[in-house]
């Protein structure tokens, strides 16, 4: 058999069952069981278990980051840029299976003491940092940098929010916040 099909099939064992049920909780066996591949065959895919770690938490920023683009992209060109953001996380936190940031999971359950959790966390921020920016630029924004710093903390206060149910409509509030923060002279 193909490597990569392979190594696919694990990682995507490894997203379901690491998103829905934590990393910690996950061993190896079940991914081994849920990819239906040879434990022998997994470990050659993934020497370790935080080398798979750190392959599904960049495989999950690629993933994310590039769903976002997409669907801020193909938002009509009347809705502000980083308005679409919101409204993509509105569409997100409805997916069945929603369980909030996978970096914020990884880094709640890993702790600071990993330096691969935090890492990926630190990693995954900047780049989103980096794609709001460039998104209030494209909306004339005056101050692209700290209008992206304040989006961030939209963003992430509203995952957490949609995370936790603590705001009936978490995506929408972040969203008029975000309107606010974009139009403010």
């Amino acid at each position: 058999m193909d490597a990569d099909p392979i190594r696919e099939r694990v990682l995507d064992a490894a997203d379901a069952l690491f998103y829905q049920q934590g990393i910690q909780a996950v061993g190896m066996d079940a991914i081994r069981a849920r990819a239906e591949v040879s434990l022998k065959r997994l470990y050659q895919c993934f020497p370790a278990k935080e080398a798979l770690v750190a392959a599904y938490l960049r495989r999950r920023d690629e993933r994310w980051i590039t769903a976002l683009t997409d669907f801020v992209e193909n938002t009509p060109a009347t809705t502000p840029r980083v308005c679409a953001v919101f409204d993509f996380l509105a569409a997100w936190f409805a997916t069945p299976g929603f369980r909030g940031c996978a970096f914020v999971n990884a880094f709640g359950e890993l702790g600071a003491v990993s330096p691969l959790a935090v890492q990926a966390l630190r990693s995954h921020k900047e780049r989103l940092r980096t794609r709001l920016v460039a998104l209030a630029r494209r909306d004339g924004v005056a101050d692209p940098e700290s209008a992206a710093a304040h989006l961030l903390f939209l963003v992430d206060g509203a995952i957490v929010a949609a995370s936790a149910g603590t705001v009936a409509d978490p995506a929408g509030t972040a969203r008029e916040a975000a309107l606010r923060v974009v139009t403010a002279g």
